[in-house]
């Protein structure tokens, strides 16, 4: 009988146990093996810190992500903590889905040494921080020194006359090219640089909400762009290419420019010695501006948690300076904490490029209307289907800039009538 109650009370212990265990679900999207590990590390001090708690991490492949976790939030598979690129908080933040930050932040001892930056942008709907962003994300220009001097360029180019004259003379080099082109997944942030760069101006609306896509500034940008693939300044396969294609076509000297954030330079300096490459300020267009774009990204908790405080504590231990700078030292992103300034690394020869951008009056940093709910289906799907098709020549780039410009018309017209 001892035996029996004995063995009742070790199973009633067990299940009690059981019970107290929580799994935590997060999701990543800007996934690379490298990424990935740093999230575990980081997750390991978190189960560590808390036990009892285990946390189930979902990497999904960032070309496929946003139809994959729209897939997941249909099924009713939501998770506690997600990464929330930009381009998708108006989406999830309008529909409800995402819980408000503001309560955590308010209590939160590291809240007044995030930059004002970070919390403009994770308020950014509805004034409210749905998002705690973790870093930024600044466009600059990669340069192959070799390939310059191979080619006879003097001096890495300042305008985009400069740059389109470069890029053909680096062309003609059997095997090689002016410019890595992202014409896949994620290749808005190149159309819209030189698009306004060439139109002098990062206004994406008029005053009474019409897209400024189809106006002749912009055209002509989206024309220079086609331009450079059409003459055979960007390989062929270009078209189709995505993060990982563009940056393996720098370090491989295949091509001479890339356009990208400094998560790039994490390959890029792994493979080539640094006297070998540069980053400089983005080509200026006609007026002497240029408009790299700004993004950023970061951690979301979802409205459905079942654990909000638990879960608040997760994006704690990824979000704190300690996690922060070991987390952005693997991703490339300026971090979001103005401590960081004081880490060698990012005072490094490597980052200035970044930083002599910033520093530029003319170089005006462009965010994208991510506030708008239709943005995210309009970056992930209609920009990759249509760009392809004007880089291929079966539509005109007059025609691209209208298919845009239609579709944001109607999204920012939408949104002001909401307000």
């Amino acid at each position: 009988m001892k035996k029996l109650v004995a063995a009742a009370f070790f199973t009633a212990m067990m299940a009690g146990t059981a019970l107290a265990d929580t799994t935590l679900k997060l999701v990543e999207v800007i996934t690379s093996p490298e990424r990935t590990e740093t999230l575990k590390s980081l997750v390991s001090k978190f189960e560590a810190a808390n036990p009892g708690t285990k946390v189930d991490i979902i990497s999904l492949p960032w070309n496929e992500a946003f139809q994959k976790f729209a897939t997941m939030v249909s099924a009713g598979d939501v998770p506690d903590v997600m990464e929330m690129p930009d381009t998708w908080l108006s989406l999830y933040a309008n529909n409800g889905m995402l819980e408000s930050l503001e309560p955590y932040l308010a209590k939160w001892e590291y809240t007044p040494g995030l930059t004002p930056r970070a919390l403009e942008l994770g308020r950014d709907v509805k004034d409210t921080a749905y998002m705690l962003p973790y870093g930024f994300y600044l466009r600059a220009m990669f340069y192959n020194k070799k390939l310059l001097e191979q080619a006879g360029v003097k001096e890495p180019p300042k305008t985009l006359e400069e740059f389109a004259d470069a890029s053909k003379k680096i062309s003609a080099i059997p095997g090689k090219y002016g410019y890595c082109l992202r014409g896949g997944p994620g290749g808005l942030n190149g159309w819209v640089m030189f698009g306004a760069s060439m139109a002098g101006s990062n206004e994406f609306f008029t005053e009474d909400g019409k897209s400024t896509f189809d106006s002749p500034g912009w055209v002509k940008g989206l024309t220079y762009l086609v331009d450079l693939y059409k003459n055979g300044y960007a390989p062929k396969d270009s078209v189709n290419w995505g993060f990982n294609e563009i940056v393996a076509g720098f370090y491989s000297g295949t091509c001479a420019f890339l356009d990208q954030d400094p998560d790039a330079l994490i390959a890029i300096a792994q493979r080539m010695k640094s006297e070998d490459f540069g980053v400089m300020t983005m080509p200026k267009g006609p007026d002497g501006k240029t408009f790299p774009t700004i993004g950023f990204a970061g951690w979301s908790m979802m409205a459905s948690s079942k654990d909000k405080d638990l879960s608040w504590k997760l994006i704690e231990t990824l979000e704190g300076p300690e996690g922060n700078i070991e987390w952005n030292k693997k991703t490339g992103a300026l971090p979001v904490h103005t401590s960081a300034e004081k880490d060698p690394f990012y005072a490094s020869e490597q980052f200035k490029g970044w930083f002599e951008e910033l520093a530029d009056k003319n170089a005006v940093p462009t965010t994208m209307p991510t506030y708008l709910e239709e943005f995210a289906f309009f970056k992930d799907s209609l920009v990759i289907k249509t760009s392809q098709e004007a880089l291929l020549g079966d539509i005109t780039p007059e025609d691209l800039a209208k298919q845009w410009a239609d579709y944001m018309t109607k999204a920012q017209q939408k949104f002001m009538q909401s307000k």
